[in-house]
């Protein structure tokens, strides 16, 4: 039924920040195009509190990252010049392409003292031929996204296609990422027509073929087997998976199919070639230590909220 049972790791991102870090994992290099997992949060700080915690512009190269909140708010800004205030239930999809730098600010005090902050982020790695495509940013808005309900059961189509439906969210090659919430006693099966699959608890505990798994696991189904997962008690999942790619190294921010590649991403960013947002370009990240690029199989250790 089940291929292997992820558990998340904390990771610090600084200022008493944890996050659970689910993908990379060192036995598990990627599930179909997806190479990183974030789930930060519930977290509950003063304005004073978040606003240390705000992510100052850095680069990516190679991939997509998907933002998507349960909770609170971030603004998102980057070199396209786009700003976007991210809120839940929305689609933020950057693809980073041949290169771009963003930030993500917590800037409404009033809010932030009103709500928590929840979010999972994840990274799609690009198709070769999309590696060096130009970068772009799209929000999607709620309303953009399918909705499926059954008893006990509440979906949203984030990307892809799934249960027979989709959306307009652009992706570069076959996935689907979800976001569905389960009543006590409902069932479900993960989608078919996929090499690889994964449902990642987000709150609450579910039960597949006679074991119980909780928050912060990430379920990789078998291929070729559909498992049912029954639902303990109210719980929120992210399902996700689609085709595998092929080899990925990942250093850092940057993902690429070639290491000389993401060499060149450093250099390009030391050089200060990788454009900074134009209305947030006052500090940056700088580049970490140098440390060779590595198989995403190894453990590497991307920056969390990225």
């Amino acid at each position: 039924m089940l291929d292997q049972v992820i558990t998340a790791r904390s990771a610090s991102i600084g200022n008493g920040f944890d996050v659970k870090r689910i993908l990379p994992y060192r036995l598990r290099r990627m599930l179909g195009p997806f190479i990183f997992m974030d789930h930060a949060g519930p977290v509950s700080k003063t304005p004073a509190e978040l606003v240390k915690m705000d992510v100052l512009p850095h680069p990516h190269i190679g991939l997509s990252t998907v933002s998507y909140l349960f909770d609170g708010q971030v603004t998102h800004r980057d070199s396209l010049g786009v700003q976007q205030i991210i809120r839940p239930g929305e689609v933020n999809w950057m693809t980073a392409g041949r290169g771009i730098a963003h930030s993500e600010r917590f800037e409404d005090p009033a809010l932030l003292a009103a709500t928590a902050f929840e979010m999972v982020q994840t990274w799609v790695a690009l198709p070769e031929a999309a590696e060096d495509k130009a970068p772009t940013f799209t929000n999607y808005q709620p309303d953009a996204l399918p909705i499926f309900t059954d008893t006990g059961v509440w979906m949203r189509l984030i990307a892809g296609d799934a249960y027979g439906l989709k959306n307009g969210v652009a992706t570069d090659s076959p996935l689907f990422y979800a976001h569905i919430v389960l009543q006590p006693g409902a069932r479900f099966g993960p989608p078919t027509g996929f090499s690889e699959r994964g449902a990642y608890v987000a709150k609450g505990s579910v039960e597949v073929n006679g074991h119980t798994y909780g928050v912060g696991q990430l379920l990789v189904f078998s291929n070729g087997i559909d498992p049912i997962v029954t639902a303990k008690e109210t719980s929120t999942l992210m399902l996700l998976g689609g085709e595998p790619l092929g080899e990925r190294f990942i250093w850092w921010n940057f993902v690429s199919s070639s290491r000389e590649r993401i060499e060149q991403a450093k250099a390009d960013w030391q050089a200060g070639r990788i454009p900074l947002p134009p209305n947030d370009n006052a500090e940056f990240v700088p580049l970490p230590p140098d440390d060779k690029s590595r198989p995403a199989s190894s453990s590497p250790q991307p920056q969390a909220l990225s």
